[in-house]
């Protein structure tokens, strides 16, 4: 059987490490359970440099090194493949996650050290892999959802890889091979609703995967559905993703029973007393389901203990409680009210809102289906029911214009909060990587791969798609609008004017409309 180590890339390197790489936890159970030897070692959760990465990676004669993760993790996962190919020069490298899937080609050809990727779901790929390299072979291109190359270098593709129907065949995650009491354990805290604050052993869980909605801005991995082999002009087979007029979406969630045994097996094992799902819309889930599946969920919850009471018990300290707190993501349109209070009294405590904009005419454009009423409505509805709103939001849409910033502050006072925005950014995989990856990458010298490697979590601005506003534009005009200083942007909106040669009366953009006229066709210039 195959020695694996499985390594977790650096993210996220402003923030403690919080979240154990469901992904790779997952893959790990699936290797164990064909008995293969797996370790695991977790750079992003140690964070101990390069020495330590050589140690490990000459601790053992692996067959496999195995990484994978976000597009955000690029730059670690460039430095630790480099190492592994020094280190371990006969062990087969293996790369997989949205890092992969959303670029196979691109990465493959950026990172000369990899052997073998994996493209979308490698629930039945890699365990193949990893049979194949039992047998002595190494004929990747006849397992499905695999890259790799020839011996003279060429990048050949497999067939594509169906997705996993029945996600309840899926082992638990193999959360013991990760440093939850040393690491993620007093990383616990979520500072989005009072129990969020006081949770000191937190697990998450991904019980769905898809999402009904067509967020222009938005990467799916290829798991909801939009994720197509095409044959390129030069007859070599790639992956193409959403395009303007070209969706998919396929919905899989686990069933409640499944979710439930989850929940309680982390409970009884690891004594957790809060649970993030980290599915991208729970509320897509319960609307396919008939408006079934999160009401079993609660039922089921409360059936097995698991909703959260005031601990009454003689050694409690005050204020503590028994059962599980959780947490998950909500849509404005998908919402009910009803469902708020079931999950409210099974002990949901926060939900994150993708809200966006508060702009009729941005979220037209955005793809998510909302308007500002129902945006406005949904909070309120959660307020009401004891669960907290968190509401995201973006700017630097395609058609930001000072309309849309004006229009999100007044949205604020309605409903008495502050927002700081993350900048829209064009993450490969999104329809808007699709539709201005060219100027995106002029913004980059042409340099596709120095773009990645400034990817981060969207708090900074990397590639600017706005027709009407450059990055210095962005910035400022960002911090006004949380300082709600309206006079100085209608000051800055006269220079504006000036400098694009828009008198006052015509509307402040040069974004162009379907089938209209525009004096600029590409985004502002990143300054």
């Amino acid at each position: 059987m195959a020695k694996v180590l499985f390594i977790n890339p650096v993210v996220r390197e402003e923030d403690v490490p919080r979240h154990v790489p469901y992904g790779i936890a997952l893959l790990a159970s699936i290797a164990m359970e064909k008995g293969h030897l797996v370790q695991v070692y977790d750079a992003n959760a140690w964070r101990k440099g390069e020495d330590v990465l050589r140690q490990v990676l000459v601790a053992d004669e692996w067959d496999v090194v195995a990484l994978g993760g976000i597009t955000t993790a690029y730059g670690s996962i460039k430095s630790i493949v480099k190492v592994a190919r020094e280190e371990c020069p006969r062990s087969i490298i293996m790369l997989g996650g949205g890092v992969l899937t959303s670029l196979p080609r691109e990465v493959m050809g950026f990172l000369p050290e990899v052997d073998v990727g994996v493209i979308g779901e490698a629930f039945a790929t890699f365990p193949e892999l990893l049979a194949m390299i039992d047998a002595g072979e190494s004929s990747w291109p006849s397992i499905a959802g695999t890259i790799s190359r020839d011996a003279q270098g060429k990048i050949l593709m497999g067939p594509a890889r169906d997705l996993l129907e029945d996600l309840d065949s899926l082992p638990y995650p193999a959360w013991d091979l990760f440093p939850l009491e040393d690491v993620y354990f007093p990383n616990s805290q979520v500072l989005f609703s009072e129990e969020g604050m006081l949770a000191t052993r937190r697990i998450d869980l991904n019980v769905s995967y898809g999402c009904s909605l067509i967020c222009r801005y938005c990467y799916h991995l290829g798991i909801a559905g939009d994720m197509r082999y095409v044959t390129d002009a030069d007859g070599s087979q790639n992956v193409e993703f959403d395009k303007p007029g070209n969706y998919t979406r396929t919905i899989r969630y686990h069933s409640p029973e499944y979710v439930v045994r989850m929940a309680k097996h982390v409970y009884d094992k690891y004594n957790v007393n809060f649970i993030t799902f980290l599915d991208e819309n729970l509320m897509t889930m319960d609307k396919y389901s008939g408006r079934t599946w999160m009401k079993e969920i609660c039922r089921l919850w409360h059936e097995n203990g698991l909703a959260p009471r005031l601990d009454t018990s003689p050694d409690a300290e005050e204020g503590t409680w028994t059962g599980i707190h959780w947490s998950g993501t909500s849509h404005a349109t998908l919402v009910t009210k009803d469902i708020l209070n079931v999950m409210r009294d099974a002990g949901c405590s926060h939900l994150v809102y993708g809200y966006e904009s508060f702009s009729p005419h941005v979220m037209k454009t955005i793809g998510k289906g909302a308007t500002p009423e129902s945006n406005i409505r949904s909070f309120f509805w959660t307020l009401e029911s004891g669960i907290r709103p968190i509401p995201n939001q973006i700017i630097g849409f395609p058609n930001e214009d000072f309309q849309s910033i004006r229009e999100n502050m007044e949205a604020w006072k309605r409903l008495g909060i502050v927002v700081k925005p993350f900048y829209a950014t064009a993450y490969p995989g999104s329809e808007w990587f699709t539709v201005y990856r060219k100027q995106i990458e002029a913004q980059f010298d042409g340099d596709l791969e120095t773009y990645i490697l400034a990817l981060g979590d969207a708090t900074r601005i990397t590639g600017v798609i706005s027709h009407n506003f450059n990055a210095v534009e962005l910035l400022g005009l960002r911090e006004m609008m949380i300082n709600m200083e309206t006079r100085r942007i209608d000051e800055y909106e006269q220079i504006w004017r000036k400098n694009h040669n828009i008198p006052e009366g015509k509307p402040s953009t040069l974004f162009a409309p379907a089938g209209k006229a525009v004096r600029e066709k590409k985004p502002a210039v990143a300054a």
